[in-house]
């Protein structure tokens, strides 16, 4: 007799399995802060959509043989689309069933030449990003823009507005020149495609201020004028009573002169008749 085994089932990793922090910061605080910007003003973003996912520094894992050749690095940014909206360790491709549908590098003197080169290939072919984006947060023009077409990244050209435009996320990316966390620089953000920044937290609580104010000075308008029209319609009031007693006063004297009429009458019937005041 022929005795059969089974192979033991193999085990996939899942999150839980996988490192998911190499200890590692970024190049510099500006580094930082660009990804920070960029996860800050999209959240409220797929917040609204409830359908998507954006991570930051953050490993993904695309092959078991990644796993085993212990490739932990990650993108400094990456989106989802279409995905349940959750908390994750890392992003691992078999479990969620897709890769990233945009990723963005922050160039460094240390990683420029990696990200342009190995890291994109990477994105092209095993990860199959449709859109790959890099930018040098101490160098505004060295940005570009990918889109997979038929497999190869194709560049992206500046629309009229001097921005890239991004397909999958139907957002737009624009060079702000503006203050964030204390550094004034060329920040690389968000904009719809009507041209309208998304906001960070600041900005938002400054337009809540605004709209607050606002509407306070909506208020003092509408209550200015309410005391106008009150104090209108006190005068009208006034010159009513004033009428009034005009009238009245002309009717104290009609009746007076009407009485002193009827006295003489009545003297002229009757003079030996003594009337009286």
């Amino acid at each position: 007799m022929i005795a059969i085994t089974s192979n033991p089932p193999i085990h996939i990793p899942t999150q839980d399995d996988l490192p998911y922090d190499d200890n590692e910061n970024m190049e510099t605080s500006r580094h930082k802060y660009q990804m920070d910007l960029l996860l800050e003003t999209i959240y409220p973003w797929l917040e609204k959509r409830q359908d998507g996912y954006a991570g930051g520094n953050m490993f993904v894992y695309f092959s078991l043989s990644q796993v085993k050749n212990q490739d932990y690095k990650g993108p400094d940014f990456f989106c989802v689309l279409d995905v349940e909206s959750k908390e994750r360790k890392s992003w691992v491709v078999w479990e969620e069933g897709k890769a990233p549908d945009l990723v963005i590098e922050l160039l460094s003197d240390s990683t420029a030449s990696y990200d342009k080169n190995e890291k994109k290939i990477i994105y092209q072919n095993k990860m199959r990003v449709p859109e790959y984006f890099w930018y040098d947060p101490f160098n505004s023009d060295d940005w570009a823009g990918f889109s997979l077409t038929h497999g190869v990244y194709q560049p992206l050209k500046l629309d009229q507005q001097n921005r890239y435009i991004s397909k999958q996320l139907n957002l737009a990316l624009v060079r702000w020149e503006g203050i964030y966390r204390g550094i004034d620089t060329v920040w690389l953000r968000w904009q719809t495609l009507e041209g309208d920044l998304l906001p960070t937290d600041k900005e938002v609580s400054q337009m809540e201020k605004q709209k607050a104010e606002v509407e306070r000075q909506k208020a003092e308008v509408e209550r200015q004028k309410a005391e106008v029209e009150r104090q209108k319609a006190e005068v009208e009031r006034q010159k009513a009573e004033v009428e009034r007693q005009k009238a009245e006063a002309q009717k104290q004297r009609a009746d007076n002169a009407f009485l002193e009429i009827a006295r003489l009458k009545e003297l002229l019937k009757n003079p030996g008749n003594k009337i009286e005041d």
